[in-house]
């Protein structure tokens, strides 16, 4: 008789059941016999037997949001680096051939054109970079900065801002007092070619026009970037740094090491504003000015070739200022409430961006200019009747111009207020000004908040307010040029006390009142004169077709005891009047609007008048904005943006074109694809020598 084998029970009693369950629970194996039953059927798993019996799984750890943020800028980051590691291994040429084989043929880059027409370097050339766009490292710092020597701070791959973001804010700030550096810290200009020609790996500002200028010949000899810490006011890089008297210097040396040939000039944004100061500073006497005499800019400056300029500054600098945001931030409060509000990276962000920024003197220089006789008052503006509807293809404008009285009628009726800068609410800002009722808040009572013992270290001067002065400023519903000065002297005086010791944003009655040779004055276009120089031409290139920020709405935060009180409101939409999440859009480059951009050289210094005595030739060159056909493009070379538009091959090869000795006649005169003129036009401003009579508007 053959042996059996035993079996298990099929019914087990509860003590055996239990001493099993536990059994399972101690090991992760479990027999093969084991595990079935007499009919073959699995058992239970431990995991089943668990849960039957009620018992809890062993705790997860917590994922924080500051796990999250790390882990989401680690990815960014190891995919940013992967992608340039490929971009950088690939051959030279295969990003082309993959673009041809797609798109045909590559026009020739400006350089390789001009160079085949047989133009070569002829004027030294000089580079000022505009806000933000130079690179700024590290010479002295605190405790927490330790290995950062030389190491740049801003540009590159801003590596520190994820690393030690209060460290990193720390040592980018100045001195809320002085406007210098802060004790112990010490943050200079990247000095070459290189502390502007990429703002961070892959993204280029100069570097594109100049590879093409060394394409017909130029080479460090004869190209300097004027490179200044963009932080400073205007007169304090020369205190601190000397960047002034530097720029001065180099510039006899180009000349005087070429022959005698004077310099082409090509600032950009901010350094547009910037220039404007050094061409006062040059030539007044010392020890507030350079000492070189009323002739030096006409012995050294060929031309100006301003790209991008806020010669009347920018809309967007006062959201700034105000809320620490513009359009772009607005809406990404909008799609992720309350996470720039909140803690990232041990900080509050838009707090702590708001007291680093208004320590930088520099952002004060682009506070709108010339008041409401430029930007309009509570009912009419230049820009009056603007359309936001995209543009029509040629094949249509035949049927335009049949419709133009009943289209501009529409435009008229449903006008924008641009000269309304800041609104409270979109019934503020669309309301006609006789049923607004205001609440003057200059000489209001600020009140007193708890803020500055419940919010840590993110103070800011919103807090000396208190909830009182908040409530005034929203009180007065709507602000005009006029009053926005005044407005932020209220919100930040201590920011504003610097920035009027500094800049002015007025215009000038008498431009032979002694107090118009004063510093402060020089980078304003409608409180200083151009030198005496009419050979030099000065040209206007930017960026239309794009949406650029005029206006805002804005709405008071519901927790103004620790975060920036006012935020734009982003529910404000109304296509008719172009505002959108928030924001009023004329046409521009999508930072600086026409009106700014183009204003000076379509009147204020067209001709002889007297912001421009000596008659120096003015020229506007406008580019509209086309997107890149596909992604194999990069960032186009036909953008108007406003730094994108340093890759646009019309103005790369206007610009060579200049350099290489071309006047504005040459070039074509004023090249104007939008309503400038017309905009211009409806500005009354008195250009000649004449004492003002003083009418209302």
């Amino acid at each position: 008789m053959s042996s059996l084998r035993r079996r298990k029970p099929i019914n087990e009693s509860s003590d055996s059941k239990h001493n099993e369950e536990e059994e399972d629970e101690d090991h992760d194996d479990v027999d093969a016999d084991g595990d079935n039953d007499v009919n073959g059927k699995n058992k239970k798993t431990p995991s089943k037997i668990k849960k039957k019996r009620g018992e809890k799984p062993p705790k997860q750890p917590k994922w924080s949001c500051m796990d999250t943020c790390c882990w989401f800028i680690g990815c960014i980051c190891i995919i940013w680096w992967l992608l340039l590691f490929l971009y950088n291994a690939m051959p030279a040429s295969f990003p082309q051939y993959v673009t041809e084989a797609i798109t045909g043929p590559l026009p020739d880059p400006p350089g390789v054109k001009l160079k085949k027409e047989g133009l070569e370097a002829k004027h030294p050339v000089v580079f000022v970079p505009g806000i933000v766009t130079g690179g700024l490292e590290l010479w002295e710092g605190r405790e927490c900065a330790e290995g950062l020597f030389r190491k740049r701070l801003w540009g590159g791959t801003f590596g520190e801002v994820y690393k030690r973001p209060l460290c990193w804010v720390e040592h980018m700030s100045l001195d809320n007092e002085t406007g210098l550096d802060p004790c112990g810290i010490r943050v200079r200009p990247v000095s070459g070619l290189v502390a502007a020609d990429y703002f961070a790996p892959g993204y280029f500002v100069w570097a594109v026009l100049i590879a093409n200028l060394a394409r017909i010949g130029y080479e460090d000899k004869t190209m300097y970037m004027a490179a200044y810490d963009w932080r400073l006011s205007f007169q304090n890089t020369e205190v601190r740094d000397q960047t002034l008297s530097r720029i001065k210097s180099n510039i006899e040396l180009l000349v005087a090491t070429n022959g005698g040939r004077k310099v082409v000039v090509i600032p950009h944004s901010m350094g547009v504003l910037y220039f404007l100061h050094f061409m006062k500073w040059v030539e007044a006497p010392a020890p507030m000015g350079g000492g070189g005499g009323p002739d030096w800019c006409s012995k050294h400056i060929k031309a100006v070739v301003n790209i991008g300029g806020p010669f009347l500054g920018v809309p967007k600098a006062i959201a700034g200022l105000f809320s620490a945001e513009a359009k772009d931030i607005a809406v990404a409060r909008a799609l992720a409430p309350g996470f720039l509000d909140n803690d990232i990276f041990q900080f509050q962000t838009l707090q702590h961006v708001m007291r680093m920024s208004r320590t930088w003197d520099s952002t004060m220089s682009m506070i709108p200019r010339g008041g409401n006789t430029i930007w309009g008052g509570l009912d009419w503006s230049p820009e009056e009747g603007n359309s936001c509807a995209k543009k029509r293809e040629k094949k249509n404008e035949t049927q335009i111009a049949d419709q133009a009285g009943s289209e501009n009628a529409v435009c008229k009726a449903k006008s924008a207020n641009y000269g309304r800068i800041i609104s409270f609410g979109k019934d503020a800002a669309e309301a006609p000004s006789s049923d607004i009722e205001r609440i003057d808040f200059r000489g209001a009572i600020k009140g007193h908040s708890a803020a500055n013992t419940t919010c840590r270290d993110v103070w800011t001067e919103y807090h000396d307010m208190g909830f009182a002065g908040i409530k005034a400023v929203a009180e007065y519903k709507t602000y005009t040029a006029d009053s926005l000065v005044d407005l932020l002297h209220f919100v930040a005086p201590k920011m504003m006390a610097r920035g009027t010791a500094h800049f002015s944003y007025g215009v000038a009655d008498n431009l032979d009142d002694p107090q118009y040779k004063h510093y402060k004055y020089w980078s304003n276009p409608l409180e200083t004169r151009l030198p005496n120089a009419p050979d030099m031409e000065i040209y206007s290139l930017y960026g239309v077709g794009l949406p650029t920020e005029r206006a805002y709405v804005y709405k008071l935060s519901p927790h103004a005891e620790c975060s920036i009180p006012f935020k734009i409101d982003t529910s404000a939409d109304d296509e008719d009047t172009c505002l959108r999440d928030g924001v009023y859009s004329v046409d521009g480059d999508e930072t600086v609007p026409v009106l700014s951009a183009g204003f000076m050289c379509a009147k204020g210094w067209r001709g002889k008048t007297r912001f421009n005595p000596s008659g120096i030739r003015t020229y506007i060159r406008e580019y509209n904005h086309l997107p890149p056909a596909n992604l194999l493009e990069g960032r186009g070379t036909l953008s108007g943006a406003h730094v994108d538009i340093m890759g646009n091959f019309a103005l790369i090869e206007d610009v060579i074109r200049i350099a290489a000795g071309a006047s504005g006649e040459e070039l074509g005169g004023d090249q104007v694809y939008s309503k400038i003129f017309n905009w211009s036009e409806k500005i009354n401003l008195r250009l000649d020598e004449e004492i003002p009579v003083h009418s209302s508007r």
